[in-house]
């Protein structure tokens, strides 16, 4: 029991070292709006709120960027500050909740540990 309870803690550990290699090259892509490698580390479609028809496609996130990253909140500044969150639940999800201009948390960013690697899967917006 020992040696399943130590690989797990392994497993887990592990699993969060790869997410913040992730998460900083996923960061940086979007501070440098490097949408080759934002699409290699997106899981598709990438889920939109409310309705609004999801991201398909590498051309399709090149036409979207802005709704994606840039119309309720600035996610390059959001993400060079924000620390992503675990559900507490699920360890193969993380958030990231980022501020419009008055500063209310109301885009957040969601990821997921896929069997390729961590990937974003999803944004919800509050606001809509």
């Amino acid at each position: 029991m020992k040696t399943l309870t130590a690989l797990s803690l392994v497993v887990l550990l592990s699993g969060a070292e790869s997410f913040d290699s992730f998460w900083q090259t996923f960061k940086t892509a979007v501070s440098k709006r490097d949408v080759e490698t934002i699409a290699r580390l997106s899981k598709f479609p990438i889920g939109m709120s409310y309705g609004i028809p999801g991201i398909r496609n590498k051309v399709q996130l090149t036409k979207r960027y802005r709704q994606l990253f840039n119309e309720q909140s600035d996610a390059a500044a959001c993400f060079n500050k924000a620390k992503p969150e675990m559900d507490t639940a699920n360890p193969k999800h993380f958030t990231v909740a980022c501020p419009d201009a008055a500063g209310n948390e109301v885009v957040i960013y969601h990821f997921e540990q896929t069997r390729t690697g961590w990937k974003l899967t999803s944004l919800d917006n509050i606001n809509e």
